[in-house]
C-alpha cells in the first residue's frame, strides 16, 4: 500500500482517487476490477441503476461495484489526464501526462455514458466548471455595465427635464 501513486479523497463530484506522487506520462496506475458478466446482464443491471460497469469488448463487461475495485473512484473529466487501456483482457488505467502530487487523477467515460448520466445534470470537472464561472462572471460584468449605462442615461435625461 505504501507504493500507491494515489489515495482516495474528497473531490467536487463525490469521492476521487488524488495523486501522491508525482506519476510520468504512460505509468500504469490502476487496474479495473470486478466480475466478468456479459453484456446481455450488464445491459439488464445499467437499466436497473447500476454505474460501475466497463465494457471491455462487444461480449464482455467487467462488474466494478466493488470496493476493493479502486479505479471505480476515478472520475470523468472533459480534460483528462488518465486513459482506460486494454491489456490481456484487463482494464488497466495509465496517465496520458504528467500527474503532479494533490491532482485528481480523472478520465473521459465516454460519449454514451455522459448522455446517459452526466449531461442531464451538468459535467462536474473542474474544466466545465471553471467554463461555467467564466461565463456567470461575462454574464455578470455585461449586466453591470448595462445597469451603468442606463442609469448615466437616465440621470442626463432628467437634468435636461429641469
Amino acid at each position: 500500500m505504501a507504493s500507491r501513486f494515489f489515495r482516495i479523497g474528497r473531490s467536487a463530484t463525490g469521492l476521487g482517487l488524488f495523486a501522491t506522487k508525482s506519476i510520468k506520462r504512460a505509468d500504469y496506475i490502476a487496474t479495473y476490477r470486478g466480475r466478468r458478466i456479459s453484456t446481455e446482464e450488464s445491459d439488464r443491471r445499467e437499466a436497473r441503476g447500476a454505474r460501475y460497469l466497463f465494457a471491455v469488448n462487444s461480449r464482455w463487461a467487467i462488474d466494478g461495484s466493488s470496493r476493493r475495485n479502486v479505479a471505480r473512484y476515478l472520475n470523468h473529466s472533459c480534460r483528462p489526464n488518465a486513459k482506460p487501456v486494454l491489456r490481456k483482457g484487463r482494464i488497466v488505467i495509465v496517465a496520458l501526462r504528467r500527474i503532479e502530487p494533490g491532482e485528481e487523477i480523472t478520465y473521459d467515460y465516454g460519449q454514451e455514458y455522459f448522455e446517459y448520466f452526466i449531461q442531464s445534470g451538468g459535467c462536474r470537472c473542474a474544466a466545465c466548471r471553471n467554463k461555467r464561472a467564466r461565463r456567470r462572471a461575462k454574464r455578470k460584468t455585461a449586466r453591470r455595465y448595462r445597469r451603468a449605462v442606463v442609469s448615466s442615461c437616465g440621470s442626463r435625461a432628467r437634468r435636461t427635464a429641469r
